[in-house]
């Protein structure tokens, strides 16, 4: 390493910019001014490329899903063209909510998934919890330092999933505790909600009807909904240890 490549590493170092194989980005067709715009646009490349890996880190997101991998074949209740629609993610700069409401095992969570990875991918910041670890964490912030820091990164985030919403039943003031939540994200923070209710059994898990009906009311105002039908992908599809 000659000593010019010796003083911009050292200058970079002093500007918190990224160390670079310099002898990678020498071309000596450039002019000087091509040459640090090709350094500059190395640089930006990975400051994004870093920010984008501790946005999937404080996502928690469950295994990459995406949106070419879902079997529209198998689940015909929706089509590939309205995800397509939706991972331009625009909808999250006008806090829009989706619902994806069915059984288990048709779909729900993995288009919540894929369309949080591509909230992600466009520089988003994203949080995902099931509703029975929300509420776990929402009754435990005062006392937790984790749950703290958990809830600190769900009312920061551009857009939150709460997966398997009626999965487990919840009592009154858990119940609150939601739509508390709820209503201080609402037209704030885009949400995504999977649930294998439809809203006329909400009230069922919740235990009650005008809780039910507030919570549907701010999360509904500005939502896509999609009702998935059908039998269960992972089912009809199982894998068996003895062929």
């Amino acid at each position: 390493m000659n000593k010019l490549q010796q003083s911009i590493r050292q200058l970079s170092a002093d500007l918190r910019l990224n160390p670079l194989d310099l002898s990678a980005l020498i071309d000596e067709a450039l002019t000087p001014l091509q040459s640090i715009e090709v350094f500059l646009l190395e640089q930006v490349r990975l400051r994004e490329e870093r920010t984008n890996l501790r946005r999937l880190k404080r996502a928690y997101l469950p295994k990459r899903k995406s949106i070419n991998d879902f079997d529209y074949n198998f689940q015909r209740s929706v089509t590939k063209s309205q995800i397509l629609r939706l991972s331009d993610c625009t909808w999250i700069d006008d806090a829009f909510n989706v619902m994806f409401l069915g059984p288990p095992s048709v779909g729900k969570t993995h288009l919540a998934t894929a369309l949080a990875y591509e909230a992600i991918d466009k520089g988003y910041s994203v949080s995902f919890v099931s509703l029975d670890t929300l509420i776990r964490q929402l009754k435990t912030a005062e006392i937790s330092p984790a749950a703290r820091k958990r809830m600190k990164i769900h009312r920061k985030a551009h857009l939150i999933v709460i997966d398997e919403v009626g999965f487990l039943p919840v009592s009154h003031m858990e119940a609150n505790l939601f739509f508390t939540f709820i209503s201080e994200m609402h037209e704030r923070t885009s949400i995504i909600i999977t649930s294998n209710k439809s809203f006329s059994k909400w009230a069922g898990f919740l235990g009650d009807e005008v809780i039910t009906t507030a919570i549907l009311d701010r999360l509904v105002f500005k939502c896509e909904i999609f009702n998935l039908a059908g039998d269960g992908y992972r089912l009809k599809h199982r894998k068996s240890i003895l062929e």
